[in-house]
C-alpha cells in the first residue's frame, strides 16, 4: 500500500500549519527512523515528512540512521524525496540566506552506514550524478519564479561533524571550488539512488563556515548563526517546498529508478 509518493526529510515547520495530518510508527531492517513519520496531503499529493535529526534535533549528524530514514520512506511508497539541509558557504559569491540545488557532493564523513547492499551479491550503482535532474530543473524554476537568490548548481562537501571545519580545512575546501559545506548529504542522498528514489537537494546558506580567504572580516560560524538565519529563512524555505510539491511531475523523464539495472555482479 502507498502512504505517500513524495517525502520530506525536515520537521515541524514545514507541515505544522497543514491539516488531516497523521503520525506513524515506522519500522525497518535497519532500526527505526529518526522520529515517527508525519503524512499529510499537501496540493493534493501525499507527503511524508520525516525530521533527519529527530522531534527535538537531539540526533548529531554522524549518528542518524540515514539507512532507516530512506528505507522508511521506501517503504511507505515514496518515488521522491525532497531534502531541504542547512549549509554553509565556501565562496564569497554564495551569501546566507542563498539557495544552493546542488548537483555534486565530496563526501569527507568517516564510519557511516552508507549502502544497502552489504552483500553476498556485490552492487556498485553510479554515483556520477547523484542528484535528480527533473527535480533540480523543477526547484530552479520555481526558485526563481519567487525571486529567491539561488544558485543553480553547486558541489556540496559533507563532513563528518558534529564539530566545524577548522580554518586550514575550510581554507582547502575553498581553494578546491566547491560551493558548499555539510554534514547530512551524504549517504542520505546515495542511499535514496540505491533504492531508485529521485532525490533533490535544497541548500539554505546560513554562514560562511571558518570565514573565507581573504575576508577576515568574516567570522567562523556557529550554532547560534546557522539558527537564526535558518529560522529568518524557514518561511521562504517552506514556500519553495510547498510550490515545488505543487508542480511535482505526473510522469518521471530521469533514470534514477533505474539505478540498479547493470549494477549487480550476478
Amino acid at each position: 500500500m502507498s502512504y505517500a509518493e513524495i517525502g520530506v526529510f525536515g520537521g515541524s515547520g514545514f507541515y505544522e500549519f497543514l491539516e488531516d495530518v497523521e503520525v506513524i510508527k515506522v519500522e525497518t531492517p535497519y532500526g527505526f527512523p529518526s522520529e515517527k513519520v508525519t503524512l499529510a496531503n499537501l496540493k493534493g499529493k501525499k507527503v511524508a515528512f520525516l525530521p533527519r535529526h529527530g522531534k527535538d534535533h537531539s540526533l548529531p549528524p554522524h549518528m542518524i540512521n540515514y539507512r532507516a530514514n530512506v528505507y522508511a520512506m521506501y517503504k511507505l511508497g515514496v518515488k521522491s524525496i525532497i531534502g531541504p539541509c542547512a549549509a554553509g558557504s565556501l565562496q564569497t559569491n554564495v551569501k546566507p540566506g542563498d539557495f544552493v540545488i546542488a548537483d555534486q557532493f565530496v563526501d569527507r564523513t568517516s564510519g557511516r552506514k552508507d549502502t544497502f547492499y552489504d552483500g553476498p551479491v556485490a552492487t556498485h550503482i553510479s554515483g556520477a550524478d547523484p542528484y535528480c535532474p527533473q527535480l533540480r530543473e523543477l526547484v530552479i524554476k520555481k526558485a526563481h519564479e519567487l525571486n529567491y537568490a539561488v544558485h543553480e548548481r553547486g558541489v556540496v562537501v559533507v563532513i563528518q561533524g558534529p564539530r566545524f571545519s577548522t580554518r586550514a580545512e575550510s581554507k582547502w575546501f575553498h581553494q578546491m571550488g566547491w560551493e558548499v559545506i555539510n554534514m547530512t548529504q551524504y549517504p542520505e542522498s546515495i542511499l535514496a539512488r540505491e533504492l531508485g528514489l529521485c532525490y533533490v537537494n535544497i541548500s539554505l546558506i546560513t554562514d560562511y563556515d571558518a570565514g573565507l580567504e581573504g575576508q577576515e572580516d568574516i567570522a567562523p560560524v556557529t550554532k547560534e548563526e546557522v539558527f537564526k538565519v535558518f529560522k529568518q529563512n524557514n518561511d521562504k524555505l517552506r514556500t519553495l517546498l510547498y510550490e515545488t510539491i505543487d508542480n511535482f511531475p505526473d510522469h518521471k523523464q530521469c533514470s534514477c529508478e533505474a539505478a540498479l539495472d547493470d549494477a549487480r555482479i550476478e
